[in-house]
């Protein structure tokens, strides 16, 4: 189970593992904390009558092609975006959004879901959300707050039978070793990198990411049901910009794992992994 915040944030973390565990006829389901009621229209050719007004339907749509693409089963949460904060001093949270839900109330639904679709392994967003946006990191808080009380029978008695995953998984997409190889590619073909003011402006303010992975799954061939997913989200994927900037060549030969640290288990297994579900008896 991958436990997410909005529609599409499946789609950009992870989505080639999820798509080749699938394949290989493993069940995998996606949940979804909010519908991204909030959410900005970030491809250009969806800013249109319409759209804006009818987002959260949208949303809900794309989200199923997404989740045709990878072969993944969905659930939603029904919890409400709770939006990007900007400004400074930065505005307060919407009323009723998912970030201000006591957690002890917003535990309850994934615990459900978790003892409904009984799964094994649950990957979700370290402590930092993955990047600093409210849900992101209420999804963190929610996702630990269910894999202790998931197995605990006194713990929500009216959620469903008990059931305990037996690891859980943050997920680490943003690596700067991945993106400095593609940046290095482009010089080496005598083009200009993309990402060069921004390798430049993360290497003065961010460490990498690389020195917590723990687990790299080769998914190579499943990038292109990922790149169709996230073209599924249209409102907020522009397929003219960043996830599609790399050939996807390069992007296979470069780095064909995507990356994961193992955050908590129940079960014996050797690091490092290249396998989520190594020490799991199958």
């Amino acid at each position: 189970m991958a436990i997410h915040a909005h529609p599409d944030d499946e789609s950009s973390k992870a989505a080639a593992t999820l798509a080749k565990y699938a394949d290989e006829g493993h069940e995998v389901m996606v949940a979804t904390l909010t519908g991204g009621e909030r959410g900005d229209i970030l491809n250009p050719a969806m800013d249109k009558p319409g759209v804006m007004e009818n987002i959260e339907e949208v949303r809900r749509e794309e989200m199923a092609a997404a989740a045709a693409a990878l072969g993944v089963q969905h659930r939603w949460l029904g919890f409400v975006d709770s939006g990007l904060p900007e400004g400074d001093p930065l505005p307060p949270l919407p009323e009723g959004c998912f970030a201000l839900v006591p957690l002890d109330e917003a535990t309850e639904p994934l615990v459900k879901a978790i003892r409904d679709f009984r799964p094994h392994v649950i990957i979700t967003y370290d402590e930092n959300g993955g990047y600093p946006h409210p849900d992101h990191i209420k999804t963190h808080e929610v996702s630990m707050a269910a894999w202790t009380a998931a197995g605990d029978p006194a713990a929500y008695p009216e959620a469903g039978e008990p059931w305990t995953p037996l690891k859980m998984y943050y997920t680490h997409g943003f690596i700067r070793d991945r993106i400095l190889s593609f940046s290095e590619e482009f010089e080496k073909t005598g083009q200009e990198s993309p990402f060069k003011e921004w390798l430049a402006k993360w290497q003065r303010n961010q460490g990498d990411m690389m020195g917590r992975v723990t687990t790299q799954v080769e998914c190579a061939e499943y990038f292109p049901q990922r790149d169709d997913a996230l073209r599924a989200h249209a409102t907020q994927i522009d397929p003219n910009g960043f996830f599609f900037a790399v050939p996807l060549e390069w992007q296979q030969r470069l780095w064909p794992t995507e990356e994961f640290e193992l955050a908590q288990t129940r079960v014996q297994t050797d690091l490092p992994e290249n396998d989520l579900f190594s020490g799991i008896e199958q």
